[in-house]
């Protein structure tokens, strides 16, 4: 229990003595902690590493920390070689480029490969950082070959931890071998059952884009997405649904506009109304992203024109649309526009259409000047009121007691 209190306090001394003291008194008693039989010393030791490479010389570090390092890698506890992985990167920046290609690639490399996933997950997150210190070459001959092992890792979490930090290895390799070795990996990933992994890449989306372009992305991408978009579990349509806004603030309006608002728009018409609700909040944010402007001219023309479809669920999921969108576009677009197509779906055969209307005129309500509230939404409440529909009726009177409310502020 001492020697664990002495280890766990080791790298704060280390911190804030002077380099001499440090290399003179606390080095040896460092070296005596990290070769204890006990592994709860020494994994507590190994994580003074890094402040101790802070505080030492590179010349101390070479001789003192760095067959720490290359033992401890390779440890019986995998507890310790996690804490190695953990400290690599401060390790690397104390030692120099020279000394990292030189010494610390096999045990890194050893790390990434290692036996235990936590291992694995704490190594693979450093990829990108201990790649800094190395050459685009030595990327490609060492890190990469293992990257696309640990892309298809049995363990979900050591896949989410690259996905994290493998698409920064592009400003590194640059376009070429970006494009030869990175992107089938991105690919890989993408298609991963593991929600957080796919995530973790999208939101990396902009590093390729800076290296290969928005084109060649385009072009290795929404094969991706088409497929995952048609998928035949609901869950996965879902899963890729949500990733778009992200997609969207990473590749920018235009791509959006040309590649992925057509898909959107189908999923409006999904068959699973968890898709189409989804559908409606997705395009909401598009819409925050992109601007009123934006959304006058590329959703709500498309939105609208849905609204002649065949299916009363689909014409529902038209009128939640277009109560999401109301807040986001010009008011008089929505004045203009949009409320007279809500107003003629009150005269749906549909009860459910018609409530649904209600429903949305009460939300919207607060958005229109009280001269239109008074002159065309109230009317059309008044209207659904007298609806043979209980549930109409219900609902209407409710909206035509919150313009009320809206009219008296």
């Amino acid at each position: 229990m001492v020697r664990r209190a002495a280890a766990q306090k080791l790298g704060q001394f280390a911190a804030v003595m002077e380099r001499d003291a440090v290399s003179r008194d606390l080095l040896p008693l460092f070296t005596d902690l990290t070769s204890d039989d006990q592994d709860s010393v020494r994994l507590l030791a190994v994580e003074s590493c890094g402040a101790f490479a802070a505080a030492l010389g590179k010349e101390d570090c070479s001789h003192s920390l760095l067959p720490v390092v290359q033992k401890f890698a390779q440890d019986k506890s995998w507890r310790v070689r996690y804490n190695v992985a953990a400290q690599m990167v401060p390790l690397c920046e104390a030692l120099g480029p020279d000394l990292t290609r030189s010494e610390l690639v096999p045990a890194y490399i050893k790390l990434l490969e290692d036996s235990e996933a936590e291992v694995r997950i704490a190594a693979a997150g450093k990829v990108s950082a201990f790649s800094k210190m190395l050459t685009p070459q030595l990327i490609v001959s060492q890190v990469v070959p293992r990257v696309k092992e640990l892309a298809n890792d049995s363990s979900q979490f050591v896949r989410a931890a690259l996905a994290g930090v493998v698409m920064e290895l592009a400003p590194q390799l640059g376009k070429q071998p970006t494009i030869e070795h990175l992107v089938p990996v991105f690919l890989n990933l993408l298609r991963d059952p593991y929600p957080d992994v796919r995530l973790n890449v999208i939101s990396k989306l902009d590093q390729v884009n800076q290296v290969i372009g928005i084109e060649l992305l385009a072009q290795s991408l929404l094969p991706a997405i088409e497929e995952l978009a048609e998928d035949k579990h609901w869950r996965v349509r879902l899963a890729i649904l949500e990733h778009i806004p992200l997609l969207a603030n990473q590749l920018g309006a235009e791509f959006f506009q040309d590649k992925l608002g057509p898909q959107c728009m189908r999923w409006l018409e999904d068959q699973v109304a968890s898709i189409r609700e989804a559908a409606t909040k997705i395009l909401q944010r598009i819409a925050q992203e992109f601007g009123p402007d934006w959304a006058k001219e590329h959703l709500v023309p498309q939105v609208l024109a849905m609204i002649k479809n065949p299916h009363y669920l689909y014409r529902m999921t038209v009128l939640v649309a277009i109560s999401s969108l109301a807040s986001y576009v010009p008011q008089d677009v929505f004045v203009n526009t949009m409320l007279p197509v809500l107003i003629g779906c009150a005269k749906d055969r549909v009860p459910n259409v018609k409530f649904n209307v209600a429903k949305v005129l009460e939300r919207v309500a607060p958005l229109a000047d009280a001269s239109v509230v008074s002159q065309t939404i109230k009317p059309c409440l008044s209207e659904l009121a007298e609806d043979a529909d209980v549930d109409v009726q219900f609902y209407a009177r409710q909206a035509l007691y919150a313009c009320d409310n809206v009219q008296m502020q």
